[in-house]
């Protein structure tokens, strides 16, 4: 039985194990791209702060202006010496200095370091002739192999006897016997890590699936938001979205905006996407009227139950980007030692084979 979990554990290592490589590298690239990125090019995300920002209505016009673009969404940023991201119609960015609402750079997402990872992480890069990501799924299925790999090495550990022993690692032992030890230490230590990091991973391209999992182990439903209402366009239609959005704002005073969904349709309204106190990411809404700035409805995501909370939390999980540095450096390390587990499972079976 153990002869044939070794033989399952390297073939599903050796089935996935070139893509794994690749999500474990881009992994820990995306951890620190965005500063990486500021710090080699600060000209273009990193604005001298000033006064005052620009009004909306304002800054909206100027850099629809400069980009003859319409813009779908923009992301204000907390720290005042960072630019501000417009997502374009056309499916672009480009980076604002929002005092003065001066474009500093407009690109596709594949062209910073972050996004180029992102992409090659979730689906190596790849979009056929329709836009459709078709690789996403087999990034899915290399997550849920790595997850099933995972229990069948905390398996082959803890069966045999004498296994708290086995954590032991001997810096003079030969080498084979050292990767080896470091393979099995280091597995078991990441053991609980590494499965939920695998299980967020499925859970951004298989939500169904991955939810109906949280579901059954917690024993409720995640709370769904409201849709979005709809507004009747007055006969003298005049945007404000100033006041769209400063009384969207109030409706959570203490909450940090993440980001502002400008209407496509005249009968959509503003949606602004905001974080509240207890969330660990921005999952609470407002909908505000874009001709009168009238609220429509909100959804405060901090007050929904644990199961919702929960799922709410993958992204801040997968990323590491939820208890400060200490927690990112120690992501890096586990996005890291899956490549170690790869090249080191590949390095035995090789040893275990050679020439044959």
């Amino acid at each position: 039985m153990k002869l044939w979990l070794r033989r399952i554990h390297l073939g599903l290592a050796l089935i996935s194990g070139l893509f794994l490589l690749i999500v474990s590298l881009t992994g820990a690239v995306m951890i620190y791209a965005k500063d990486i990125q500021h710090l080699i090019e600060p000209a273009k995300w990193q604005v001298t702060p000033q006064k005052n920002l620009m009004y909306y209505d304002e800054l909206i016009q100027n850099v629809q202006a400069q980009t003859k673009q319409k813009i779908t969404f923009f992301m204000p940023e907390q720290a005042p010496n960072a630019a501000w991201q417009f997502r374009l119609a056309n499916k672009r960015y480009a980076s604002v200095n929002p005092y003065s609402g001066s474009v500093l750079n407009v690109y596709e997402s594949t062209d910073t370091i972050y996004g180029f990872a992102m992409g090659l992480h979730r689906w190596l890069l790849f979009e056929n002739s329709k836009g459709e990501k078709t690789f996403r799924n087999w990034m899915s299925v290399c997550a849920l192999l790595l997850l099933i790999n995972v229990l069948l090495g905390f398996y082959l550990w803890v069966k045999p006897k004498n296994r708290v022993k086995r954590l032991a690692i001997k810096p003079k032992a030969k080498f084979r016997v050292l990767m080896y030890q470091l393979h099995t230490v280091l597995g078991v230590y990441f053991f609980i890590p590494l499965m939920l990091i695998a299980f967020t991973g499925m859970a951004f391209n298989w939500k169904t699936q991955t939810q109906s999992v949280l579901e059954f182990v917690t024993l409720n439903k995640v709370e769904q938001r409201p849709k979005a209402p709809k507004v009747i366009t007055p006969s003298q239609a005049a945007l404000n979205y100033n006041q769209a959005i400063k009384n969207a704002e109030n409706v959570f005073p203490d909450g940090k905006l993440y980001r502002v969904y400008l209407p496509k349709k005249d009968d959509e309204a503003i949606a602004l996407r905001m974080q509240n106190p207890a969330e660990s990411h921005a999952y609470s809404w407002v909908w505000t009227n874009p001709f009168t700035g009238k609220v429509l409805n909100s959804f405060d995501a901090s007050k929904t139950n644990f199961t919702t909370q929960a799922w709410n939390f993958k992204y801040k999980f997968h990323i590491g980007d939820f208890a400060g540095p200490i927690v990112q450096f120690l992501w890096l390390l586990i996005a890291l030692s899956l490549a170690f587990f790869i090249v080191s499972g590949v390095y035995f079976w090789l040893k275990r084979h050679k020439w044959k």
